[in-house]
């Protein structure tokens, strides 16, 4: 019985160290950045990636909602690191609805999805070509998970402290 019982606790505490949205990555090609999907795009279509950064725009139209995204790298747990340089940006179409407040300007999202082709845009008044991924899966991060990921003490197997 008690071995039952320290058995639970450890699996508990593994548990509790998972972190980061888990998206099913087995299929993704994590070479790819928006960057090289936009350099290659006839290469790249149909190919799965994650990616991830921070929300500049969201545009519900009849039958999708569009983001567009300035992408930042991953970091282990799949979050976007904004203190690194940014790797361009993407439109990610989702089918629905997504509500703008919820997916609002500065938000981190991290995504897989299907490199599906380009799009042109403008930024700054300089034409853009946007690489454009279908989503597959969406993980929206807390609105406070930026400042508290980078300044917390985490144990698990070993002990990290990040500042």
């Amino acid at each position: 019985m008690i071995r039952l019982l320290l058995l639970s606790i450890v699996l508990l505490l593994l548990g509790a160290c998972a972190s980061g949205p888990g998206l099913d990555t087995h299929q993704v090609n994590l070479t790819i950045t928006p960057r090289s999907a936009v350099a290659e795009p006839n290469l790249i279509r149909g190919q799965s990636v994650l990616w991830g950064g921070v929300i500049l725009n969201t545009i519900n139209m009849k039958s999708m909602a569009r983001l567009e995204v300035l992408a930042y790298p991953l970091n282990s747990e799949q979050m976007p690191q904004r203190d690194r340089d940014p790797l361009g940006r993407f439109l990610v179409q989702k089918p629905g609805f997504l509500e703008p407040t919820i997916y609002a300007e500065g938000r981190l999202l991290t995504t897989t999805g299907t490199v599906v082709g380009t799009d042109r845009g403008e930024v700054g008044g300089m034409e853009y070509v946007y690489p454009e991924i279908e989503a597959g899966e969406i993980y929206l991060w807390p609105r406070d998970s930026e400042d508290t990921n980078r300044n917390r003490v985490r144990f698990g197997i070993g002990v990290g402290i990040g500042l």
